[in-house]
């Protein structure tokens, strides 16, 4: 019985999810190409604000912990464990102050109403994961073009989602070429849980009233601390985070 409840209740939301990403398609172009890429942010994040509270149509919920201080005058690193795709959504929407932009791979870029024009068009770094030396130019260019826009450039270190209750280790890599581009950066960490839950094979079905969490915990001073030592606090203090929220599910 449950699982035909999650058939009907994911049926209705890929209808909605689907109308949206259609209607804000030419919105995002208009905001663009007459008011610039503030306004189109400011349009993806309505777009996510439909996309995220969509959900509820399954019956499932979500929760925002916001434990951190941002200074609004610096660069910003936010770095976050990965689940599925309504992370993204779940990230532009209550984070919406900070304008963050996304670390994704290039198949995304392609043939998706809204989510690959605002992937094409935001200042995203597009990586072949195929090609390693291709993410370094193109990780560096979003860090400037975050930088310029006074965007957030945000991450998902184990690089694919954790299908499991287990963290995938983070990579290096793609934070330390961030850190080189955005000096005096702030690092938020973003404590994601509960994604996994809901779509576990995929798209659809979505697994009905599940619960998604959002926290963002304490900032992090990236001066005097190399990139290696950065990534290892920030996963640590991910891990133990999700092992509590864990415990009170």
């Amino acid at each position: 019985m449950k699982k035909i409840i999650d058939y009907i209740l994911s049926s209705i939301y890929v209808i909605w999810f689907g109308l949206f990403l259609i209607v804000f398609h030419p919105i995002q172009i208009i905001c663009l190409h007459l008011f610039g890429p503030q306004v189109h942010q400011k349009s993806v994040q309505v777009l996510n604000f439909f996309l995220l509270h969509g959900i509820y149509l399954t019956g499932t919920g979500f929760s925002y912990q916001n434990n951190s201080i941002v200074d609004p005058a610096r660069p910003l690193i936010i770095v976050a464990n990965h689940q599925s795709m309504f992370d993204i959504i779940g990230i532009i929407w209550l984070l919406r102050s900070y304008n963050p932009i996304f670390v994704s791979k290039q198949e995304l870029a392609k043939g998706i109403p809204s989510i690959s024009y605002n992937l094409r068009k935001s200042g995203a770094a597009l990586i072949d994961r195929k090609d390693s030396r291709q993410a370094v130019p193109e990780i560096s260019r979003m860090a400037k073009w975050s930088v310029k826009q006074h965007f957030a450039a945000t991450i998902f270190p184990e690089g694919t989602r954790s299908k499991t209750k287990e963290i995938k280790p983070f990579a290096v890599g793609g934070l330390a070429i961030l850190l080189k581009n955005m000096p005096n950066a702030q690092i938020l960490p973003l404590v994601i849980q509960g994604n996994n839950r809901l779509n576990p094979k995929g798209f659809f079905p979505l697994v009905s009233f599940s619960s998604i969490t959002f926290k963002t915990l304490k900032v992090i001073e990236s001066n005097g601390k190399n990139a290696e030592e950065i990534t290892n606090i920030v996963e640590n203090l991910i891990k133990n985070e999700v092992e509590i929220l864990l415990k009170k599910a």
